[in-house]
């Protein structure tokens, strides 16, 4: 099993999240989180002043997917949250040792 962390522009969410429900991934985890990257941040004006933003409003997504729906997952985030401009976000994969579903007490493969 692997985790997918997503980092996506807000707008792009719903985007995300049908592509992903198309693909028959059946749940998934959003924060709403701050930070910055290349983009450094941006300057707003705000009553005449200008200011510096540092950490620019993202969402994170969390999804925990068998081993063979990685590449698959992976390309419906590309697909659905590519805008081709700088702050489109960042995808992590990370393994995953053990998944238990707390309710029934499912582990592994069916727990997801």
């Amino acid at each position: 099993m692997k985790k997918i962390e997503a980092i996506i522009k807000p707008f792009k969410l719903d985007d995300v999240r049908e592509a992903l429900s198309d693909i028959g991934v059946t749940g998934l985890t959003a924060s709403e989180v701050k930070g910055f990257g290349r983009q450094k941040g941006h300057t707003e004006l705000y009553r005449g002043a200008e200011y510096v933003v540092d950490f620019l409003p993202k969402v994170k997504l969390d999804i925990v997917v068998s081993d063979d729906a990685v590449a698959t997952c992976i390309e419906a985030i590309i697909n659905a949250a590519n805008t081709g401009k700088i702050g489109d976000g960042k995808i992590f994969v990370t393994s995953v040792e053990q998944v238990i579903r707390i309710r029934t007490g499912e582990q592994g493969e069916e727990a997801i």
